[in-house]
């Protein structure tokens, strides 16, 4: 997803590096901002916007990359109901991306992964945050 992204910003003249991206990988994997879709935004935007001049060029591709994923205010991330992570799994994931995943297992056993997951990571931010 973060490389469609990247790609899409680079599409519409903003120029996007390869440390940009990966600083912004950092930040995400160091749990720099909650984890949300507003606090990625912000983080996004401070990082590969270098002109005032391109901010509103960034929030047209912000918004198509990212249409319909929309902010937890205050939901628990374990709880997203199956179709809309199904969703976006159709809409990001490549048929070679969908091959890997099948060892895991059907759907359910996809999604309960991913909640191990967004658990252990709530986990980590929530140590972190102490």
């Amino acid at each position: 997803m973060f490389h469609s992204f990247v790609d899409a910003l680079r599409s519409a003249g903003i120029a996007v590096s390869i440390r940009e991206h990966l600083v912004l990988l950092d930040a995400l994997d160091h749990g720099v901002i909650d984890p949300d879709i507003d606090s990625f935004y912000h983080l996004a935007r401070v990082t590969f916007v270098k002109d005032e001049g391109l901010v509103d060029r960034f929030d047209r591709v912000f918004g198509q990359v990212f249409a319909g994923i929309e902010g937890t205010n205050g939901v628990d991330p374990l709880a997203l109901p199956d179709e809309w992570l199904r969703r976006i799994a159709e809409r990001y994931l490549s048929p070679e991306d969908m091959a890997k995943i099948a060892p895991t297992g059907d759907w359910n056993a996809l999604m309960n992964l991913l909640r191990q997951r967004l658990a252990e990571q709530q986990e980590r931010h929530a140590g972190g945050s102490k």
